[in-house]
């Protein structure tokens, strides 16, 4: 394991010291305020179900917050709900909401600040400008949230899960939507994001800046303006996820620029404007991913070498592949293309000639993209197959020399 469960070290920590403060209409506590005040490091805060407005709660102890019976904290004045300057503190079941907009602050309902081994679980945060805000932390996790905006427009609207210069998280199995980024991660390392759901989010499910050997397994992005964006980042593995419905003028499932030496492998595009988006990015490895009923599969930009696409499948997507610059030394191999005629005369369900996937109207559409209207015209199918004849303007080199004839099962 890549750290320690800190869930764990808390709950022994607590199991060996602490007391237990309650509050709730008819306790002795009655105020969150007064159970915080006579709280010392290692105890529990109860709170019972009802509703509570506070202002900024700033946790200077190192405790654990627990709520019982859903309640429900208010930010009374707008502002920021709940902030953590201390390491080792846990937040569980509560609904959180009242944080509004607010163009110089970036108000959270809940702060993590310079701590480290925080578990923040369980909890609903409705209507928050940001929900949870993550700066200068490190080792800790966040974990089955669901997080639910108001955004209407990327200018009024904050994030769902914002971490910023942060190290070692565990973002998991959260469910994100109606904010501007679902997740947003930037210098975040050696962090892994497993199993969330982010969708109905204004820009992007999924965005991500300067983080370098992050893992992305079997998350759900889905109905976002673009689904996820990569960029500037070294040492990434993406796998299992699945990337749908993402559409729009300019959107994409996955879109990576300047990435290094990753690993996208096993995940399933479908019904995306474009399925991967790849602008100067290098030493990256495609494998075994689903591309189903995307406008484009993959589009290539310039600068892009040493990458490996194989073992894929190109299921009815509009155009399986574009490839805007010279194809360098960049693979194409053993993949599955829908669109592919060949024949296997030697029955070793590898097909006997080559597949050349950039279609000339792949070429023109390029060009003009107006002439995206003549896609399923008779028009396009002739000038495509004139240029699979004699080939002028396609690129030559740009084909897989083994494509498969069979689907994986």
């Amino acid at each position: 394991m890549r750290y320690l469960c800190f869930g764990i070290l808390i709950c022994f920590i607590h199991s060996l010291e602490g007391a237990t403060y309650e509050v709730c209409k008819t306790c002795e506590n009655k105020s969150i305020s007064g159970a915080y005040d006579q709280a010392q490091d290692g105890d529990t805060i109860l709170i019972n179900g009802g509703t509570y407005e506070i202002e900024n709660w700033v946790i200077e102890k190192r405790i654990t917050i627990l709520g019982q019976s859903n309640p429900h904290l208010i930010s009374k004045s707008g502002g920021e709900l709940i902030t953590v300057t201390k390491s080792y503190v846990s937040i569980s079941g509560l609904t959180l909401s009242g944080v509004v907009t607010n163009y110089l602050k970036e108000n959270a309902a809940i702060r993590i600040r310079k701590s480290h081994h925080f578990d923040i679980h369980d909890n609903t945060i409705n209507d928050c400008f940001f929900a949870i805000y993550l700066e200068n932390a490190k080792k800790g996790r966040l974990n089955r949230n669901i997080i639910k905006g108001n955004a209407t427009t990327e200018a009024e609207s904050g994030n769902g899960i914002h971490a910023w210069y942060c190290d070692s998280l565990k973002i998991e199995a959260n469910a994100v939507s109606n904010h501007r980024d679902g997740i947003y991660l930037e210098f975040v390392n050696n962090s892994e994001v497993n199993g969330n759901h982010s969708h109905h989010n204004t820009r992007y499910g999924l965005h991500y800046m300067f983080s370098n050997d992050d893992t992305y397994t079997a998350n759900t992005i889905e109905y976002n303006g673009v689904g996820v964006a990569v960029m500037f980042s070294r040492r990434i593995a993406m796998t299992e996820n699945v990337f749908a419905f993402n559409w729009g003028h300019a959107a994409y499932g996955l879109l990576l620029k300047e990435i290094y030496d990753a690993e996208i492998t096993d995940n399933y595009f479908t019904q995306n404007t474009v399925g991967i988006f790849v602008e100067g990015s290098n030493r990256i490895n495609y494998l075994r991913n689903e591309f189903r009923r995307n406008g484009w599969g993959i589009k290539f930009s310039g600068g892009c070498e040493s990458n490996k696409i194989s073992d894929n499948e190109f299921l009815f997507n509009s155009i399986s592949l574009v490839v805007s610059s010279q194809l360098n030394n960049n693979t194409f191999d053993n993949n599955y293309w829908s669109e592919y005629s060949g024949y296997d005369l030697d029955k070793d369900q590898i097909g006997d000639v080559p597949h050349y996937p950039v279609k000339l109207y792949s070429y023109i559409q390029n060009q003009v993209p107006e002439s995206v209207v003549l896609i399923r015209s008779l028009f396009v199918e002739i000038i495509n197959y004139a240029e699979k004849i004699s080939p002028i303007f396609t690129p030559k080199d740009v084909m897989d020399k083994s494509p498969k004839m069979n689907r994986r099962i």
